[in-house]
């Protein structure tokens, strides 16, 4: 397996099938999803994991992290685990009034990282699934509502673009540049190019004077991240199928289509 450790800071691939309510990404990782979703994320059912300090429920015999652990569970490289998989619930009371046929469908996720029936469970009130392997490398996740991808991503690329663009004080300290979070509605009219999968590349990005320009291509959908990683490397030297633009003098983000 190829490892681009630094293109899974810079770049973003996302593939959303809307029918399956789930997404394929590349570049984002989980702690740029606790990031997004900071305060509002519930405990953590662990289906695949390494977390020492996990918390046991006896009813499924699964671990899970409690809320007040998700920062440390963010601190710990869940990168390292190779497969991190995890779906959110309310309450652990919740978790004992699953079946034996749910649990055998929350196992089936963890291993196989696809459902055998949709995996929103009332029972948990949960929002993700999150199943990912060489977490940032390959994340396939469930949202209940498409409205969390576009807040997931509107703050991601803002980060990204913080991390990447540092400037100098007089002293020659590097500052981080901190960028607004992508207007929603830009990213809702890429929906379309997102469920042929595209690449979002921040390290592609043209910083000028007055804007900063991110290219956008339409590449397909992969499954395999070295075969979408070879695709990128040969359209990134064709004309971007989008842009996104930031103007620095207005502080806003607009979108342009090419």
């Amino acid at each position: 397996m190829k490892k681009h450790n630094q293109e899974i800071r810079d770049l973003i691939y996302v593939h959303l099938n809307q029918t399956e309510q789930y997404v394929i990404s590349y570049g984002i990782e989980f702690e740029e999803f606790a990031d997004a979703f900071s305060g509002s994320l519930n405990h953590l059912l662990l289906l695949k994991h390494r977390f020492d300090d996990s918390e046991l429920n006896m009813h499924t015999l699964l671990q899970y992290a409690p809320s007040d652990k998700i920062k440390k569970l963010v601190n710990d490289g869940v990168h390292g685990y190779g497969n991190f998989c995890w779906i959110d619930f309310i309450e652990e009371e919740d978790l004992n009034q699953l079946s034996g046929q749910e649990i055998a469908e929350l196992l089936y996720l963890g291993h196989l990282k696809h459902h055998l029936k949709p995996p929103f469970y009332n029972k948990l009130g949960n929002r993700f699934v999150y199943l990912a392997h060489d977490d940032g490398w390959f994340n396939k996740t469930y949202y209940r509502s498409f409205k969390d991808l576009f807040t997931l991503l509107s703050s991601a690329i803002a980060s990204k673009m913080g991390h990447l663009k540092q400037e100098k004080t007089m002293l020659g300290i590097k500052k981080k540049r901190t960028y607004p979070d992508v207007n929603k509605e830009i990213l809702l009219s890429l929906t379309p190019f997102m469920k042929e999968g595209i690449c979002i590349s921040i390290k592609d990005a043209l910083h000028q004077r007055g804007k900063v320009e991110i290219p956008i291509w339409v590449i397909g959908d992969y499954a395999n991240m070295d075969d979408m990683y070879d695709e990128y490397s040969q359209l990134n030297k064709k004309q971007c199928h989008a842009k996104m633009v930031f103007d620095k003098k207005t502080k806003e983000w607009k979108l342009f289509l090419d």
